[in-house]
């Protein structure tokens, strides 16, 4: 495991699921850390606590990514304390759920309000720690996309094309950044946790997540601690990978494998 003692990292939407397992993982190696959350309290001082169990110092930060000036407010504060920003993690995320099907579902107010966190969020995020990362000759920016992006399946239209969006952009901050920023994205699938609960109703959610799972190569879905996984090798492992997507979907993409078992 490479050590990243003494380093700074960002996890937006860091409260509870994907953001809270990276923001630990980080904290696991020594990393000091912002938990970012807009109404999550209760949870983003759970996942604080969990943090500061591995020694480090984890700094909680209410900021809605889609504000502009909460962006350049949750770097600076990082800045304050620390005097450095290491890793960004562009997590932060919203949908609405509805069936594809159903244009009418969507209207221009839910297509800007996604776009706003989904992909405006990561944009002004990594803009906000750009100057210092720049500073410092290194620095790591991972965007948290979907497989909803290159399928255009999920939990809506908008979601879908917002995070197509971000892959998309991922490419373009890799080249404005470089050489000293790396900017990848990672592409979940169908993760295992409340969110989707939430969203699906418990009913369906079951259903989808059996489904997904017999369907997939590998015959699991994603927890948020597998996609942690992910987002902590390009941030501290992948020192010559920018411009990268990387799909952590038990490998659904490709089906169920066909050979027989051993």
């Amino acid at each position: 495991m490479k050590t990243i003692k003494g380093h700074v990292a960002i996890v937006t939407g860091s409260a509870t699921g994907v953001g809270a397992a990276t923001a630990i993982q980080f904290a696991e190696r020594g990393c000091n850390v912002v938990i970012n959350y807009t109404k999550s309290v209760d949870e983003a001082k759970q996942t604080q606590a969990e943090c500061e169990k591995h020694g480090v110092e984890a700094l909680l930060c209410q900021a809605d990514v889609s504000d502009n000036a909460a962006c350049q407010s949750m770097v600076a504060e990082a800045i304050n304390a620390w005097g450095r920003v290491d890793y960004l993690v562009n997590n932060a995320g919203t949908t609405k759920f509805v069936e594809h099907s159903q244009l009418d579902g969507l209207d221009k107010e839910d297509f800007l309000r996604i776009y706003s966190v989904n992909t405006v969020g990561p944009f002004q995020m990594s803009r906000a720690v750009e100057p210092h990362m720049r500073q410092q000759g290194a620095g790591s920016i991972v965007n948290v996309a979907s497989m909803a992006a290159l399928a255009g399946t999920g939990s809506c239209i908008a979601y879908a094309a917002s995070k197509g969006a971000l892959v998309t952009m991922t490419l373009s901050l890799a080249r404005a950044l470089g050489p000293h920023i790396r900017v990848n994205a990672v592409c979940p699938g169908f993760i295992e946790g409340r969110w989707l609960m939430n969203g699906m109703g418990a009913e369906k959610y079951e259903a989808v997540r059996g489904y997904r799972a017999g369907a997939s190569a590998l015959g699991a879905n994603s927890t948020p601690e597998d996609v942690a996984d992910a987002i902590l090798y390009f941030s501290t492992a992948a020192g010559l990978v920018t411009g990268e997507t990387i799909k952590v979907d038990g490998g659904h993409h490709l089906g169920k494998s066909t050979f027989a078992q051993r």
